[in-house]
């Protein structure tokens, strides 16, 4: 964990610049990490001790620009100060760094399999997680794990079983925001995956069509013993 003197009167993130302008390379590296965050934001809709930030700045030095990750989760930290949302992450006042952070390699490569690679092990994130769709020979999703200082890859599982978040991470074909193709998501210690909002709305929707079948179906064999349902009210 970066330390820092707490008696220095160091930027806040209202006074620092929200993200460095550069726009991202695809429309993956925005939706994949959406929805990661909007799944964690159904199965964890009770806590409120977890941030999940996309394309965000995190600030580890006051003299240097901010490192800006696809997505990054953070635990132990307020879901949300106040209406108005976090501008960026600030580590001197989070004092919590971003358990695992995520990059969406493009057609231009940014450095995701070297310098930031080292960037993130040098502040001691604990997961980095990359993903890389154009790859054919290698493994297009790879979970790195901090140990002893450098990055481990984990090898052999999917999905990756991450002890610290108590979830799972894998790559799956599936169909999100319309887009039918392989995705990221999360999954439960059985190796299950987590739902989307569109996959859990649809199954509350069959369920509720079920439900109105099965009191029509009661209904007509009432009528077909002579009993009036409406007399039961």
């Amino acid at each position: 964990m970066v330390n820092y003197d707490p008696s220095a009167r160091l930027p806040s993130s209202k006074e620092l610049p929200d993200s460095d302008d550069t726009p991202v390379d695809n429309q993956l590296q925005k939706s994949i990490p959406d929805l990661l965050r909007s799944v964690l934001a159904m199965a964890w809709a009770e806590r409120m001790d977890w941030f999940f930030g996309i394309r965000m700045g995190i600030y580890y030095d006051p003299d240097l620009p901010p490192i800006v990750p696809d997505g990054f989760l953070s635990l132990g930290v307020e879901r949300f100060y106040d209406e108005n949302l976090r501008p960026s992450y600030v580590l001197w006042e989070e004092k919590k760094l971003p358990i695992l952070v995520l990059e969406v390699v493009s057609h231009n490569y940014r450095g995701e399999y070297s310098t930031k690679k080292a960037e993130y092990a040098k502040l001691g994130i604990l997961y980095y997680v990359v993903y890389n769709p154009l790859r054919r020979r290698k493994p297009r999703l790879e979970v790195y794990k901090l140990i002893n200082g450098g990055y481990v890859i984990l090898e052999n599982t999917h999905p990756a079983w991450l002890p610290e978040i108590g979830l799972g991470i894998g790559i799956e074909r599936g169909t999100y925001i319309g887009i039918p193709r392989e995705w990221l998501y999360w999954y439960n210690q059985q190796g299950e995956r987590l739902l989307t909002p569109e996959e859990q709305a649809k199954e509350a929707k069959q369920e509720a069509q079920q439900a109105q079948r099965r009191t029509q179906l009661l209904l007509e064999q009432l009528r077909s013993l002579g009993i009036d349902p409406d007399s039961l009210t």
